[in-house]
């Protein structure tokens, strides 16, 4: 979620007005020019490999996670509500340097948790486990009974979930393929093919859901006003600051004790209310909205799961960096996708049938396989001109190779194994090539056995 702050409060020094939070948000929310940097945020449930359905101890995991935040790594750690581990990239110049400096935290990260016996799983969505709260701080407790209002999912997202969330600049203020109005197009309409593509959370509670990816299955049933994306037609800058203003209010933090949650308060009805909120309450407030696509100065692109294997990151993480970074694969995606919004029609991402699709079928589905398959080709062209080095180029060709062009992802591996879990060689969850590091070993330190999903 990426949303971790401290819950220590200071005393307000200003509010501000209705008019004063709409320029705030348009000025600090897109911030143009040359794409240039990458960051990658990368969240992981953590389990012991030796029993993955039984949760680790709270002490034990509190314990391993001491020890991780004494290493001098590059990228920020933070600990979710349910005991996941997130690396948050420091923005990287090119893609290679952004997945070298990353690769050799997770490698230090990895050794830690080892000694611990622990390992980091790239599971879109806890299949064994019910949600557990392992953070019991007043954010989490506010966020907790907001989310319950509108059902289980808030929950289960909170303490079961983990995602590979991309991060781009906002680009050019000048339309074109790199041009600020393109990019946030995309992003919504290209999401729905990395969904599809990158789905791998088909289980919770040791059986299958019926969604390839359960995890975007759970936003989407969450509260829209929370969840869901500003209307795309006009100006990013203008829809973006209305979502903000009409978006519900999670809480109203306090020095001590438990934080007020109303029910029912938009940002803007705070905004004329008798006590209205200071600037450090809309930076908090827009840490709390989670919509497919969140313009934090930059574009994180927040719906593609969790991904199988110690590296199987790098491969969503270059794929939607060629296409939004290099012209010829922008134009390319535009172009691709473009047709797939009339499937969408005018609901937002990700309550649209186009994202439903996505979620529950992949690239089962065969209009997103055919766009799969020409976004993966332009990506491939395209990673040589970004600079992308040989091995990460053949991880993405495997992965085309063994999930696109055969219309399947992920989870279907996971379905597999399930539906295999009672046969003498029923393999393992994570044993996928494109799950290793391109050009190293394969790992082998945290596989899962398809007998693990037996109800």
């Amino acid at each position: 979620m990426s949303d971790s702050v401290s819950d220590c409060t200071e005393p307000r020094r200003s509010t501000v007005t209705e008019a004063e939070v709409e320029a705030l948000v348009r000025g600090i929310c897109f911030k143009t020019g040359p794409p240039r940097f990458l960051g990658v945020e990368l969240e992981w449930l953590v389990h012991d490999p030796r029993t993955p359905r039984v949760p680790v101890p709270p002490e034990r995991r509190e314990a391993a996670y001491a020890a991780v935040r004494a290493l001098p790594l590059s990228s920020a750690v933070t600990v979710e509500p349910g005991g996941q581990l997130e690396l948050s990239s420091a923005p990287a110049a090119s893609l290679m340097e952004c997945i070298a400096s990353v690769s050799a935290d997770l490698d230090a990260v990895r050794a830690v948790l080892r000694q611990a016996g622990l390992a980091l799983h790239g599971l879109g969505q806890d299949p064994w486990n019910e949600p557990t709260r392992f953070l019991h701080e007043p954010r989490y407790d506010a966020m907790e009974t907001c989310l319950d209002r509108a059902g289980p999912e808030g929950r289960a997202m909170m303490c079961t979930s983990a995602s590979v969330q991309v991060c781009l600049d906002a680009g050019y203020e000048e339309p074109g393929p790199l041009g600020l109005g393109r990019r946030w197009w995309l992003a919504h309409q290209l999401g729905a093919v990395l969904v599809g593509a990158f789905a791998n959370s088909p289980m919770a509670r040791g059986r299958p859901t019926g969604w390839r990816s359960t995890r975007q299955s759970l936003w989407a049933a969450m509260d829209a006003g929370r969840t869901s994306a500003p209307p795309l037609d006009g100006d990013p800058r203008a829809a973006w600051a209305r979502h903000v203003l009409d978006a519900p209010v999670m809480c109203v933090r306090a020095p001590s004790g438990p934080w007020d949650v109303p029910e029912g308060l938009s940002f803007r009805a705070w905004t004329r209310s008798d006590a209205p909120p200071g600037r450090e309450d809309l930076d908090y407030h827009q840490t709390t909205l989670f919509p497919p696509v969140r313009p934090r100065g930059h574009l994180e692109l927040r719906m593609i799961d969790a991904q199988p294997g110690d590296d199987g990151w790098i491969v969503p993480l270059a794929v939607t960096a060629a296409l939004f970074d290099d012209p010829e694969a922008a134009e390319t995606a535009y172009r691709t996708v473009k047709p797939l919004a009339e499937r969408a029609g005018s609901l937002p991402a990700p309550l649209n049938p186009l994202w439903t699709a996505a979620a529950r079928s992949g690239l089962a589905d065969p209009e997103l396989r055919e766009a799969a398959l020409t976004c993966f080709a332009a990506a491939a062209d395209a990673l040589p001109r970004i600079g992308a080095s040989t091995e990460v180029q053949r991880a993405v060709a495997e992965f085309t190779d063994r999930y696109v062009a055969r219309g399947r992802c992920p989870a279907d591996d996971l379905l597999d194994r399930a539906a295999d879990s009672g046969r003498p060689d029923h393999g393992t969850l994570h044993g996928t090539p494109h799950g290793t590091r391109p050009g190293t070993r394969h790992s082998t330190g945290h596989l899962l056995s398809g007998k693990d999903f037996r109800p």
